[in-house]
């Protein structure tokens, strides 16, 4: 008994201490590694937090949208949780891309926000995964919930390849990629590998607590009609 206990903990444990080692040297590499860029100083370190949380925003909606198919292909509500878990998180995501956008934005374009069509595809987005979380929470029927927010997850997939070729296939003045040192090439993929971990360690255990909250609800609902 208490070796499956250990066993049972030991495998997340031992997945935190390598996240918290991995997010301590990523800490290390931006502040202690990553040369100072000479025209923004340190205000252009705010890409290393802009980019993974571009990248994972992106990657989430992709995780919305395919789990979302697997629910209406199947009608298992687990799918439909992996799919609500993953639009929390890319909502959490492009709300912090734009924030952190319109600040590096401030410092090299002297505006808080323009409407660029990086910044505009992103923000329709941001609108995808708002619209998401309120159709989510004004259904009750966990079916309908669950269908309308996988055909919203659906369709707005089609943002996707706007996103990631607006800077290609527009005129505009977001850069398509920043003009880096080696050494912060390095500094930016090592940001971006640590945070797509940590995000898919969030994702997966909001999976698992979305889950245990529809067990309670259902326990509860059973409670209140066998009392009934």
């Amino acid at each position: 008994m208490k070796l499956a206990v250990k066993r049972r903990y030991a495998g997340p444990m031992g997945r935190d201490v390598l996240l918290g080692g991995l997010t301590a040297t990523a800490v290390f590499g931006v502040f202690g590694f990553a040369p100072t860029e000479e025209s923004m100083g340190e205000v252009q370190k705010i890409v290393y937090i802009h980019v993974p949380v571009a990248w994972f925003s992106l990657l989430a909606l992709g995780v919305m949208a395919g789990a979302g198919l697997a629910y209406l292909a199947r009608r298992d509500l687990r799918w439909d949780a992996w799919a609500e878990a993953a639009g929390e998180t890319g909502w959490l995501c492009s709300t912090l891309t734009l924030l952190t956008g319109s600040l590096w934005a401030h410092e090299a374009w002297g505006t808080w926000w323009t409407w660029d069509p990086r910044l505009t595809s992103m923000f329709v987005l941001w609108m995808i995964y708002s619209g998401c979380l309120i159709v989510r929470g004004s259904l009750e029927d966990r079916h309908r919930r669950a269908r309308a927010g996988s055909v919203l997850a659906v369709v707005g997939v089609v943002d996707l390849p706007l996103v990631v070729m607006a800077t290609r296939w527009f005129r505009g003045i977001h850069p398509a990629s920043p003009e880096m040192e080696p050494a912060m090439h390095v500094v930016l993929l090592l940001t971006v590998a640590t945070f797509t971990a940590l995000m898919f360690t969030v994702l997966a255990r909001r999976y698992r607590q979305i889950g245990l909250e529809r067990r309670l609800a259902e326990l509860e609902d059973r409670l209140v009609a066998e009392s009934g």
